[in-house]
């Protein structure tokens, strides 16, 4: 079972494992496969030649190739960033069968750079699952390709390993005849095939052709056939029983002894002897892949290690930002405002019903709004002039585009959606000069978690009551409460912080 089908999760057309390699045995699959060494070195088997990777280097493993890791003597840390090729072939031409090259002889080379500064920021997005994560995965992952299209379709042999060739970056013509050539080869390569065929389907001289394909691969266009088939090979003699003879000939050799001849060559063994040697290697029931995966924490440590910048930008979009809100009651109080809430285009739409429950609570009590913004309101039941002795905080967590996603939203499906991505935090901080004296605090909270059982119908919200008195007796038996005393000598503090969307409704009464 040498086939290792790529599971998809999440409707994203990327799977990223990011793991400390013990073993993952002999494997092919259809799609692309980045493979970046965050910590430590690994040793990649790839086809007929062995590569030990080390921190920072990328390696690209095109489709269908064989490949294995095991560990060196020291840890590691890989990221193995797979692509499903069906979803990105959409918007790229002969994207499969495409021969990617990133083994460059000078590793600060600044398109690894990009490389890496890419690959950080996915691996920094799927940990963070942010709103909208899957979009910008994707779309970086879009940029990901175009590096590789742009600077490392180009290659040659050089002591037995294909190795990048940046004398031809930007000949966007030679990249795509290359990338035609080579795509043609591999989906003909069990017959007979001549450079005469080729040089025609390219409307190329056959001298040209043919030198064309030394000067880009440093082999000749038989040479190059014979390392597709030899390569192809690979999978029959590790993932069938079927005899040499029979290999040699669905693979497009003419006689075996070619085959045995050729297999030599990039193999440094006999076919018979590399089937002995490793059909115990390859993947299979018995055989798994043995990693631990990494935790958060460990990638992020190695992230901000590796790529400079990168790690920054998303702690400082991880930390709580908070939202303050400054009242001066001697202003505020004798401005009272008139108009609708801002935070009612929201809250006020059938839709969105259940996430509103803490809002129509509030506005059950008809009480007399002081300030108001898209995602909190505060009011009191007080009127100027006169003493203002309560007060009520309103605060929602979510932040500008998932607001004006739930003024758009037309059923509880989607709101469920919303709820069930949306994960970010937040601190509000409500900063209220000009209250003396002893408070009580009723908190009623509205979290994630409640949310989404009272939008699949586990939970029922508490039903609003008609009255300040009447709300504070009700909520003060139910649950997601929490009260508490607060002594104020002429400014008071309120600070709530959750994460995921929801809501805190805060009464403050004067005792």
């Amino acid at each position: 079972m040498l086939k290792e089908k790529i599971i998809y999760k999440n409707e994203l057309p990327i799977n990223v494992i990011t793991a400390k390699i013990e073993e993952y045995p002999i494997h092919f699959h259809d799609d692309m496969e980045v493979v970046y060494v965050l910590d430590g070195s690994v040793v990649l088997r790839n086809g007929y030649y062995t590569y030990t990777l080390n921190q920072g280097d990328i390696f690209i493993l095109n489709d269908r190739e064989m490949h294995s890791f095991e560990r060196t003597e020291d840890d590691n840390m890989v990221m193995m960033l797979q692509l499903d090729l069906t979803y990105f072939s959409r918007y790229y031409d002969n994207l499969k069968n495409n021969f990617f090259v990133t083994d460059m002889q000078d590793d600060s080379d600044e398109s690894l750079e990009v490389l890496r500064n890419i690959l950080a920021r996915i691996m920094m997005e799927v940990l963070q699952k942010g709103y909208g994560y899957e979009h910008k995965v994707i779309e970086s992952t879009h940029n990901l390709i175009a590096c590789l299209i742009s600077d490392f379709r180009y290659f040659v042999m050089e002591d037995g390993r294909f190795i990048n060739e940046s004398k031809n970056k930007g000949n966007k013509i030679l990249a795509g005849r290359l990338n035609r050539i080579t795509d043609y080869m591999y989906e003909n390569y069990s017959r007979k095939l001549t450079l005469s065929e080729i040089a025609e389907k390219e409307h190329l001289s056959i001298y040209y052709l043919s030198h064309i394909i030394k000067e880009a691969t440093g082999l000749s266009f038989q040479d190059l056939l014979s390392y597709i088939r030899v390569e192809e090979s690979e999978k029959l003699l590790l993932g069938t029983n079927k005899k040499i003879g029979v290999i040699a000939e669905e693979t497009g050799f003419s006689a075996v002894r070619y085959y045995i001849k050729h297999f030599e060559h990039w193999f440094h063994m006999h076919p018979l002897e590399y089937r002995k040697k490793y059909i115990g290697k390859i993947i299979s029931r018995e055989i798994a892949a043995r990693y631990d995966r990494c935790t958060p924490t460990q990638i992020e440590n190695a992230i901000k290690r590796q790529v400079k910048g990168v790690y920054a930008d998303y702690a400082d979009k991880g930390r709580i930002k908070p939202v303050i809100i400054d009242i001066d009651i001697y202003d505020n109080y004798a401005s009272i405002e008139t108009g609708s809430p801002a935070i009612s285009a929201i809250m006020e739409r059938d839709v969105n019903d259940l996430l509103a429950d803490p809002y129509q609570k509030l506005m059950s009590m008809n009480e007399n709004v002081i300030v108001s913004g898209e995602n909190y309101l505060i009011t009191t039941k007080c009127k100027y002039p006169g003493p203002l002795d309560n007060m009520s905080v309103l605060v929602y967590n979510f932040d500008e585009n998932v607001g004006n996603a739930l003024k758009k939203i037309n059923s509880r499906e989607e709101l469920l959606r919303l709820v069930q991505s949306y994960d970010e935090e937040i601190e509000f901080l409500v900063r209220c000069t000009g209250l003396s004296g002893s408070y009580k605090m009723l908190r009623y909270r509205l979290e994630k978690e409640n949310l989404d059982k009272m939008l699949t119908g586990a939970i029922n919200p508490v039903r609003s009551a008609d009255g300040r008195e009447l709300l504070i007796e009700q909520l003060s038996s139910a649950a997601m409460i929490t009260s508490d005393d607060h002594i104020s000598s002429d400014a008071l503090s309120i600070r709530t912080t959750f994460r995921g969307m929801g809501a805190e409704l805060i009464l403050i009464d004067k005792e």
